[in-house]
């Protein structure tokens, strides 16, 4: 038998199709995974509190596969994992459709001057004119992340007529290259993070790059907070050095009630629920993580992998 410690909140969409190889055990509380953690073969530990599910991670020692719902892992122990050999799993494209639309709907909002109508309908104050005139169709959007979720977000653009130009490590025809992108910034209406969270894009939108921005360019983020420099990007908001930033992601999470951020008129807060605005989470993740059972058990190489030495 191989023991599988497993979270309840899944329990009810993978129990009855759990192989009969697999010893389930199953917590509800931190105190029951740290109890039962060290015996896991598998595991899958996910918890809202990133702290504690860290430490579950130590404390398996005896873990072979790993599964998370999330898809940046930056917050777990990944050197330990990388030294234990561990296959890890994660949660890569779960959310994707849902934060591609999310990407689109912030664009749309900012675009249209939505927030002030509905703020108007609140007041049940009629307006005689658009609060936003800004059209998608023939911006300029410039895409840093081509992963599940940024090769989503760049077809729904193209419906709506955006030129995308997409940010590659690999380079090639139409797009560019990681060198080449901070030269090009001014060119751009949209520049789009959805970037892995790794020490590489850490502080990759700094104070160089939003003064090479033009007046009128919209930041978006979906990646990780962590990927902006928070300080700078507020200062360019100040200032009115670019036109906004349309945050999903902030840094620190959550983002404390008298930060400046909720402050600023051209900063758009949406607390990280691009990947919640949806009810197929749990039921994705379930098959995938039965569809990776069968091949942990057959040998085959199981899907999404995350490497934990490159953090992605």
């Amino acid at each position: 038998m191989t023991i599988a410690v497993l979270s309840s909140l899944i329990r009810p969409a993978i129990e009855p199709h759990l192989p009969d190889w697999v010893d389930a055990r199953w917590f509800a509380s931190t105190d029951e995974l740290m109890e039962i953690v060290p015996e896991a073969e598998i595991g899958w530990f996910d918890l809202y509190d990133h702290a504690p599910m860290a430490e579950a991670v130590k404390r398996a020692s005896k873990l072979k596969w790993l599964n998370s719902i999330y898809a940046g892992l930056d917050f777990l122990p990944l050197d330990l994992l990388a030294e234990r050999n561990v296959t890890v799993t994660n949660g890569a494209g779960i959310n994707a459709i849902t934060i591609a639309e999310y990407t689109v709907m912030m664009m749309l909002t900012y675009a249209k001057g939505y927030r002030d109508v509905v703020r108007a309908q609140d007041k049940r104050e009629w307006l005689q004119d658009s609060p936003g005139k800004i059209e998608l169709a023939g911006s300029k959007a410039l895409l840093l992340g081509y992963g599940a979720i940024g090769k989503l977000i760049e077809t729904r653009l193209q419906a709506f007529e955006v030129d995308v130009t997409v940010v590659r490590r690999s380079g090639g025809e139409g797009v560019l290259g990681p060198n080449d992108w901070q030269a090009k910034l001014g060119e751009f209406d949209w520049i789009i993070l959805a970037v892995p969270a790794t020490p590489e894009t850490e502080g990759m939108i700094g104070s160089e790059e939003l003064e090479a921005m033009n007046g009128t360019s919209v930041l978006v983020n979906i990646a990780r907070g962590s990927v902006v420099d928070q300080a700078a990007l507020v200062a360019a908001l100040r200032v009115k050095s670019i036109g906004a930033a349309l945050l999903d992601v902030t840094d620190p999470e959550p983002l404390p009630s008298d930060h400046e951020l909720w402050t600023l008129g051209n900063a758009h807060v949406t607390m990280h629920l691009s990947g919640r605005a949806q009810d197929k989470m749990f039921a994705r993740s379930a098959q995938r993580f039965l569809e990776n059972l069968g091949r942990y058990h057959a040998g085959i190489s199981l899907e999404p992998i995350f490497d934990p030495a490159r953090g992605y």
